[in-house]
């Protein structure tokens, strides 16, 4: 069946998806030409905890009485948590996060979520990806809306890239992004991943196509492929003695860390992980939610050790579309809540600190009685971000109907 050039576009996606990737060893690319936010060195890393995640065990409020009666066999006792600021502390399996806390590189956001309540996994990765909570109509994601917000001179092939088989739905719209699946299995009309008719077709598409736009990124995408045609993805070695988890979420920030050193103006890049949905068996020092925290905790611990002095240019933000109940189930579990918890790090971040309003667990403070109440906008943090980071003005193009301005902001960088 013939390939149409509009099949290739959806969401944005400017290279074929599942089958771009750049080595991080190229230095320079016919590409030189950057965006004022990737000249100043800039990127902005967004993480999405998909499935939502558990706050509440995650950063651990354990000086309140009601989390402990909450959950008699899930809460983290306060012998065992890693301790922020004598009030809330790190689950125990996130020790490789600790450092970056003390340190002051990593800032934690409590009680902070949508302001729909909707209890819908698909509906809240919606709203939160398109930065529209209660909006389903929204076309575009927020950080595709935040790029085409930027006073640009041109735009690079590899501006805006996510790792994964697809764009996701916080980087599709009308600012082109990558999805790479893998970077050792770079492949864009040629041998490799994708099968020669497709990827041919794919190469023709850009080749003659009548769209400026297209043709002038298509040419500089395969002149970047023609330079890396002799080159071995696989010798990247990572900084500073780094040895990534073999896991595929730490596979994913090797591969971004490859991609944000190779100078080739990313500017933002995503990724994911998933199975945060812990109904059943969640455990509490030990289990399920215990050994996810591990590895999401160590590969962000070692994008950071690997970025080494380039991380001072790097904010990476991480997300979940809700919390989860304040009290435990019959299960062992938690279902489906609202307020969350973020993460902030980065060179220019103000870290070592919580931020955020604490509503409490009292009965009465929850929010409808059952979940941790939201006293933060997401769309507040993502916002200081966008500025920050992107340099973007006009937040109401982001994020329409929420009036963000500096004055608003929680001053995390």
């Amino acid at each position: 069946m013939p390939v149409s050039r509009r099949a290739f576009m959806k969401g944005g996606a400017l290279a074929l998806v599942g089958t771009s990737s750049i080595p991080s060893f190229l230095v320079r690319s016919v590409m030189a030409q950057q965006t004022e936010a990737a000249a100043s060195g800039k990127k902005l890393v967004v993480i999405f905890q998909r499935g939502a995640a558990d706050g509440l065990n995650i950063v651990v409020p354990y000086q309140e009485p009601n989390y402990y009666a909450l959950r008699p066999t899930i809460a983290i006792q306060q012998k065992d948590v890693l301790d922020l600021n004598g009030r809330f502390g790190l689950h125990p399996a996130m020790t490789s996060l600790l450092p970056l806390y003390q340190q002051g590189h990593l800032a934690v956001i409590h009680a902070v979520g949508s302001p729909d309540t909707t209890r819908s996994h698909f509906d809240a990765q919606d709203y939160m990806e398109s930065g529209t909570p209660g909006v389903k109509s929204t076309q575009d994601g927020w950080l595709n809306r935040a790029l085409q917000a930027e006073r640009i001179s041109h735009a690079t092939a590899f501006r805006a890239v996510a790792l994964g088989a697809q764009v996701p739905r916080t980087l599709q719209g009308r600012m082109p992004a990558v999805a790479i699946s893998n970077v050792n299995d770079f492949s864009v009309g040629g041998s490799g991943a994708a099968p020669a008719p497709v990827s041919n077709a794919f190469e023709q598409m850009y080749g003659t196509s009548t769209d400026r736009v297209l043709h002038a990124e298509g040419n500089e995408t395969f002149e970047a492929v023609k330079m890396l045609k002799s080159a071995d993805p696989k010798r990247y070695q990572p900084a500073n003695g780094v040895v990534y988890p073999n896991t595929p979420f730490a596979g994913s920030m090797k591969q971004i860390a490859q991609l944000l050193k190779a100078n080739l103006g990313v500017e933002a890049a995503f990724a994911d992980i998933g199975d945060w949905d812990t109904h059943q068996g969640q455990g509490s020092t030990q289990g399920r939610l215990a050994n996810r925290l591990k590895e999401f905790s160590e590969a962000i611990a070692a994008f950071w050790k690997d970025m080494g002095q380039d991380a001072e240019q790097v904010t990476l933000v991480t997300m979940s579309e809700f919390g989860r109940t304040a009290k435990q189930n019959g299960t062992g579990g938690t279902d489906h809540g609202h307020g969350n918890v973020m993460f902030v790090l980065g060179g220019g971040v103000r870290g070592g600190q919580v931020y955020g309003k604490w509503p409490g667990l009292a009965p009465e403070q929850l929010n409808e009685g059952r979940d941790l109440a939201v006293t933060t906008d997401f769309r507040q943090v993502l916002g200081e971000l966008s500025a920050r980071t992107l340099g973007v003005r006009d937040l109401s193009a982001i994020f329409p109907g929420t009036s963000l301005s500096p004055e608003r902001f929680l001053r995390l960088v």
